[in-house]
């Protein structure tokens, strides 16, 4: 019997947020992939090390995910992932892929999912904390009351014109686009906060655009909510 590939979300930092689910499936899975080429440097295992201190004795699958939008290298790099998982599974030996947040959203797991699926194995997707509920509670404000609507918006591709369409809005991943998403909500009327690693120790939270700086890192989410 082959194994079977989870694709456990761990939420937005902070290990107690796990949840029962993906504890257990982390802790009774022999093999754990993990979305970069070392363990000391993804912050998914980390968060997971903290709440399953065994993870260490565990078969470690490291998959290189390159940062990069060129189609050709991530197509290469999702297949050479799905390729190195499925070896483990013809074992018969369950995986569980660690992604940060939820692996709903904009998650490289998903399409590591698909290829494996398509190939005929057996896929449970466990689903985590997203960053932007956690931010939210961490600013403890709403997202959304009412008939409010909400989008979710990479912000390190053109945000223009989504930013004119009603409802709150949440920028997530603006990275090194960070200063040109920051002159885009100028042209509005938001309430800003911006939360850089939430739930984790190095947190830090904005409450306006003229506070957050241009050099913010990679997890940097933005709320704006219309006055």
């Amino acid at each position: 019997m082959k194994g079977t590939l989870f694709g456990t979300g761990v939420g937005p930092g902070d290990p107690e947020l796990l949840t029962l689910k993906a504890l257990h499936t982390i802790q009774t899975s022999p093999v754990i992939a993990i979305p970069s080429s070392n363990k000391d440097r993804c912050t998914a295992y980390q968060i997971a090390q903290k709440a399953v201190p065994e993870l260490d004795t565990k078969t470690i699958l490291p998959l290189s995910m390159p940062m990069t939008k060129d189609p050709r290298i991530l197509k290469n790099s999702h297949e050479a992932a799905a390729h190195s998982i499925q070896q483990f599974l013809d074992q018969g030996q369950n995986v569980c892929f660690l992604t940060l947040g939820d692996p709903t959203i904009y998650s490289t797991y998903m399409y590591i999912h698909h290829i494996i699926s398509k190939n005929g194995y057996h896929t449970v997707i466990l689903n985590g904390i997203p960053s932007f509920c956690a931010a939210a509670a961490a600013f403890q404000i709403s997202l959304a009351e009412q008939s409010e609507p909400i989008m979710i918006i990479p912000g390190s591709y053109e945000t223009d014109a989504l930013l004119n369409i009603p409802g709150t809005k949440v920028l997530m991943k603006s990275g090194k686009q960070i200063s040109n998403v920051k002159s885009a909500l100028l042209k509005h009327n938001f309430s800003i906060y911006m939360a850089e690693n939430c739930t984790m120790q190095n947190e830090k939270r904005y409450y306006s655009l003229e506070e957050i700086p241009d050099d913010s890192g990679y997890y940097s989410l933005i709320i704006a909510k219309p006055n």
